[in-house]
């Protein structure tokens, strides 16, 4: 882990990087904002009081990074703009190096989680937009039970939903032997995204209605024939691929992979495949009008 120190009190400079150098961190220290400003770092404590130099350029460049401002006093040139511009936090001297890791780790910390959740938030949106699936919230008011055929359009629906309340959405699988404790805990202003009705014993339902009272969620279920006390909707999807209550032919689900995979494998491969000869995946593509672009 790399820390750049960018600060024109030597001596200051040198005992942080001290201190930061027992913590395991590898720093680097610099007298110049300009000297230091194609640098890679994890971490920039970044002096904004340095006679004649403009941190915020350093800032509008690195600000994905976790920028820790050192100042001698606060106004709006060392701490106002600077925050404005994308630095984390800043610390006045003089200053306790405990202080300043807390803020170094607490950072760290958070860019961590953010990345984590970046990626998987642009995960589970490339997978719920493979389904090809309109989807109309106008009518749609909560709490409310969603019977579907695919699990997916439900996380898809349940996304959708959070998006137009502008709420969290937080998951409960009801396979999970915590449910109970993890909806009683339930708090307000989220939405709670309750899937695996079907897996719940039926003695359990009632248990389930009570302590979701006054709660704001979505209950999903495969099972269609599960009533509740809730507004009821179904959304399905028509491909029978994804039709989790139906059992595909062997056309179907050749039809299914020539049209997933036929750009992806030549027509060789594909064929060896599916076990079939070339000159059947051609008739194949024939008979399902599934012809290659060029």
């Amino acid at each position: 882990m790399k820390i750049v120190i960018i600060e024109n009190e030597l001596y200051l400079a040198q005992s942080i990087a001290s201190k930061l150098g027992q913590k395991g961190f590898e720093v680097e220290i610099f007298s110049s904002i300009t000297d230091a400003m194609n640098t890679n770092a994890d971490v920039y404590l970044l002096s904004t009081t340095i006679p004649g130099q403009n941190p915020l350029k350093f800032i509008e460049k690195h600000k994905n990074k976790v920028i820790i401002l050192i100042v001698n006093y606060i106004n709006n040139d060392t701490v106002v703009k600077p925050l404005e511009m994308g630095a984390k936090d800043y610390i006045v001297k003089p200053f306790i190096i405990e202080e300043l890791l807390r803020k170094i780790n607490h950072y760290l910390k958070f860019k961590q989680l953010e990345d984590e959740s970046n990626f998987y938030k642009d995960l589970v949106n490339s997978i719920v937009n493979e389904m090809d699936i309109e989807i109309n919230l106008t009518d749609i008011n909560l709490p409310l039970t969603l019977y579907t055929n695919f699990q997916r359009v439900a996380d898809k629906f349940a996304i959708e939903v959070s998006k137009k309340y502008k709420m969290s959405l937080i998951y409960i699988n009801l396979e999970d032997g915590n449910w109970q404790s993890k909806l009683k805990k339930a708090e307000r202003k989220k939405i709670y995204y309750i899937t695996k009705l079907e897996k719940l014993k039926k003695e359990e339902h009632n248990k389930l209605y009570e302590i979701l009272e006054g709660k704001t969620f979505i209950l999903s279920s495969l099972d269609t024939t599960i009533n509740t006390p809730y507004e009821k909707i179904t959304l399905n999807s028509n491909n029978k691929m994804y039709d989790q209550n139906n059992i595909l032919t062997i056309n179907e689900y050749v039809q299914y992979i020539i049209k997933k995979f036929q750009y992806q494998y030549p027509d060789t491969e594909l064929s060896k495949k599916l076990g079939i000869s070339r000159k059947s995946l051609w008739e194949k593509r024939r008979k399902f009008e599934l012809f290659k672009k060029k």
